[in-house]
């Protein structure tokens, strides 16, 4: 009964309480900080040619942002409550329009704007390591309302021929397109003979986090997305000083140049950007992207896998040129039929005597084995097919409470 009250009101269980270990926001500061070593590569903007368009934000458009502003957002560093924001809007609006217009047309922004407080949250109880607590960017309000603005005109400045397989930040997309899609893919391709449905479910390794500017600004060039404005995202995601706030305790601030925060408004978009370029190798194969949630589907017949097997190698060589690494831990398999398998196919495709496993070597990581459960269905396979909720969007749902 309980269980059913707390589902209907949505009540969340606080957090389980991080460690009061003086020396610990220091550590994690440093360890949020690691990727920092692997970008080689030096942020430097680009001259805009004459013609090249500038940004200009109205008048009318930043108090409407102000306006609605979400009072049950936690204030940044500059502890401005964002009650204050939205109060005072009409007022503020001619301000901070200025402020906007001038840091676009320059690409630069304020250092007090960027300054990120950094709140750990235990994914789990006990924590055992630093990788155990999730980095939450706490960042001015007003930086946000910022942000939502740019990412309009980013937006509109796409073009029309971006991957579809790719749901987010698409008009009337949502998760529920990404799943329907993925089952329409899969249960149209089970009606033929001697067919099954292998899925990938990626998991990337604090994926927002090591994003490098400068390969994220060549890809928007290449977008259309004009010079300034990808001198303005160089800028926004380069010299970001940086703490980390475990109650009355604060570490020593690091700028960092690489990643960009979880909570920033603009984060989930320019990730979504980032891995645009991936798309299937394969007529049989499809890539279903919502942010950093990727799923391989790949629909095999006869038991012919070369074509999936050569889409994960595919996949893996580009992670490690956009600098990403897979969490193979984390990354499960399901396959999926209709009828169920013979005891060769079980003992040649899984190499388990009870078919519980299922063997997938990812390159350049080892023998590496992911493994989830291996479904038979008489009938519709659909609920098998369908990701599990607890997985979705999770690297970014502590974000967004936060931003």
């Amino acid at each position: 009964m309980w269980q059913g009250i707390q589902s209907i009101t949505n009540y969340r269980l606080a957090p389980p309480a991080c460690d009061s270990n003086a020396s610990l926001p220091d550590a994690l500061n440093s360890f949020h900080a690691r990727f920092e070593a692997q970008n080689e590569v030096t942020a430097r903007k680009t001259i805009p040619p004459p013609e090249d368009q500038m940004l200009s934000l109205t008048t009318a458009n930043v108090r409407k942002t102000l306006c609605r502003v979400n009072l049950q957002k936690a204030a940044g560093p500059d502890n401005i409550p964002g009650r204050v924001l939205r109060e005072c809007a009409e007022h503020l609006a001619d301000v901070f329009t200025d402020i906007f217009n001038i840091s676009l047309s320059s690409a630069v922004i304020p250092t007090c704007l960027k300054t990120t407080n950094i709140i750990p949250v235990p994914k789990k109880s006990p924590v055992s390591c630093l990788n155990d607590y999730r980095p939450v960017a706490l960042t001015p309000i007003i930086m946000k309302c910022f942000e939502r603005l740019v990412m309009r005109q980013i937006k509109d400045l796409l073009p029309l021929s971006l991957d579809p397989m790719q749901f987010p930040h698409r008009p009337n997309c949502s998760t529920d397109n990404a799943i329907s899609t993925t089952l329409h893919l899969s249960l149209t391709h089970l009606e033929n003979k001697d067919t099954y449905v292998r899925m990938l479910f990626i998991d990337f390794s604090s994926s927002f986090n090591t994003i490098i500017p400068q390969h994220l600004t060549k890809k928007l060039s290449l977008l259309g997305i004009n010079t300034s404005l990808c001198n303005w995202i160089l800028d926004f995601l380069t010299g970001r000083p940086q703490s980390v706030r475990i109650g009355s305790s604060t570490s020593s601030t690091t700028t960092l140049n690489t990643g960009a925060p979880q909570g920033c408004v603009l984060s989930p978009l320019l990730f979504t950007l980032l891995t645009h370029d991936y798309t299937a190798m394969h007529s049989s194969n499809h890539i279903i992207k919502f942010v950093d949630d990727t799923t391989v589907v790949g629909l095999i017949s006869k038991n012919d896998e070369s074509a999936y097997r050569e889409e994960v190698q595919s996949l893996t060589a580009w992670c490690k040129d956009n600098n990403l690494s897979l969490n193979v831990e984390k990354t499960k398999l399901q396959e999926s039929t209709e009828r169920p398998f013979s005891t060769e196919h079980q003992l040649v495709q899984h190499g388990d005597r009870q078919g519980h496993q299922i063997p997938l070597c990812l390159p350049g990581g080892g023998p590496h084995l992911v493994a989830q459960h291996q479904l038979h269905h008489q009938a519709s396979p659909a609920a098998s097919l369908l990701p599990a909720k607890a997985e979705e969007g999770s690297s970014t749902e502590g974000a967004s409470r936060a931003s």
